[in-house]
């Protein structure tokens, strides 16, 4: 791209935590962070958030009367989103630009909504205008009180890569020149667990490591669903407080087969790594955080994808779905943000029973990839 792109700042919420050093340590360790929860009529391992983290959104909502009515996806949006625009420097009444997406929205709220309807025949005043998806960035913006658009959408499991291309655009356009974007998804709930198991991808056995994510050899579906927000400030140009520059861009669809279909070699991703990669030599990309969900077609056909464009000499090959499991929309911006962690830190971070690669170079260069149902795929080149 002719003018650099800044992420000046990078906020989260996951299992992981929500403090950059917290973040970090945790992925230093082996361990997973997955724990159970009473889901879909039984016992099922989630990646929720921590304790210390589900209280402060609680209190998050009690602050304000008109917060309490809000999904935990609007919630963990408003709570991140203060943290990344503390972190850039970013003042309350500033004008940038919000686009912040989800892939399911406000999942929990809409199922309570729905069954009091259910159960009643009748609807609360306020269940329409709490469960739309619009819900999320116009109630972001309306906490830090930004004056500039306010954008959410759902792009399935690559919504939060797709924030990031829209606020790309909008600066390139000069339209603005700061945008806030990212991804928040809440979807630890029954009626949502029940219709991964229906598809035949959520996991079955326990083990040591449930999410078999980059275990090209497993036999069975391994998926497991975890809840979390992941957002990052955009400045146009170089800034001295910049945490990486996006060095390029790529996205691509692929023709449907089947709904949750995608082709045996990932043509969509096999485009979007060429357009992303298109002024870089394959041989200066040192890391790739993969989608890889810990399906068996999700992850060999990303992987077949990687080997027809970097042949024999693959980069360090990387996810952190086997650690968290899949945030659905928000999981874009949390490879986002594994990616600048290892950049700064010099570090790459392995699955642990992935085939074992070893770091031999600094890492400078990192491509991050996300794609979701349809095949919407989004490349994007990292680096400092």
């Amino acid at each position: 791209m002719s003018q650099k792109i800044a992420i000046t700042a990078l906020a989260s919420i996951s299992p992981l935590g929500s403090k950059p050093h917290e973040i970090w340590n945790n992925y230093l360790n082996l361990r997973h962070c997955f724990t159970k929860q009473f889901l879909d009529h039984q016992d099922t391992l989630v990646g929720a958030i921590n304790n210390d983290d589900t209280i402060a959104i609680q209190k998050l909502s009690e602050s304000d009367s008109k917060y309490k009515s809000l999904d935990k996806t609007v919630l963990l949006a408003i709570s991140t989103s203060r943290n990344a625009m503390a972190q850039a420097g970013w003042a309350k009444g500033d004008d940038f630009g919000i686009n912040i997406g989800s892939s399911r929205g406000a999942t929990d709220l809409f199922e309570k909504h729905h069954k009091e309807y259910l159960d009643t025949g009748k609807a609360q005043t306020l269940a329409s205008p709490t469960t739309t998806l619009g819900n999320i960035s116009s109630w972001v913006a309306h906490d830090l009180q930004s004056s500039g658009p306010e954008i959410s959408h759902s792009i399935t499991c690559s919504t939060a890569l797709h924030s990031l291309l829209n606020g790309i655009a909008w600066l390139k356009a000069g339209m603005a020149t700061k945008f806030l974007v990212g991804g928040s998804e809440a979807p630890l709930t029954d009626f949502t667990i029940g219709q991964m198991r229906a598809l035949k991808i959520y996991y079955k056995s326990e083990e040591e490591f449930p999410n078999r994510a980059l275990d090209l050899e497993k036999k069975q579906n391994t998926m497991i669903l975890g809840e979390g927000a992941s957002i990052c400030c955009l400045e146009l140009g170089e800034k001295e407080n910049a945490l990486a520059y996006v060095e390029a861009i790529g996205y691509a669809t692929e023709i449907l087969e089947h709904n949750i279909s995608i082709s045996a070699e990932a043509t969509c991703f096999q485009k979007s790594m060429k357009m992303a990669l298109q002024n870089t030599n394959p041989k200066e990309v040192d890391v790739i955080v993969m989608h890889a969900p810990g399906t068996k077609a999700g992850d060999l056909t990303e992987y077949k994808a990687i080997q027809k464009i970097f042949g024999e000499a693959l980069p360090l090959l990387t996810t952190n779905k086997w650690k968290i499991g899949h945030t659905f929309g928000t999981s874009g911006m949390l490879s986002i943000e594994l990616a600048i962690m290892m950049i700064q830190n010099n570090q790459f971070i392995p699955v642990p029973f992935a085939i074992t690669q070893k770091q031999t170079k600094p890492i400078v260069k990192v491509l991050v990839n996300a794609v979701g149902f349809g095949g919407n795929a989004v490349s994007i080149l990292v680096s400092i």
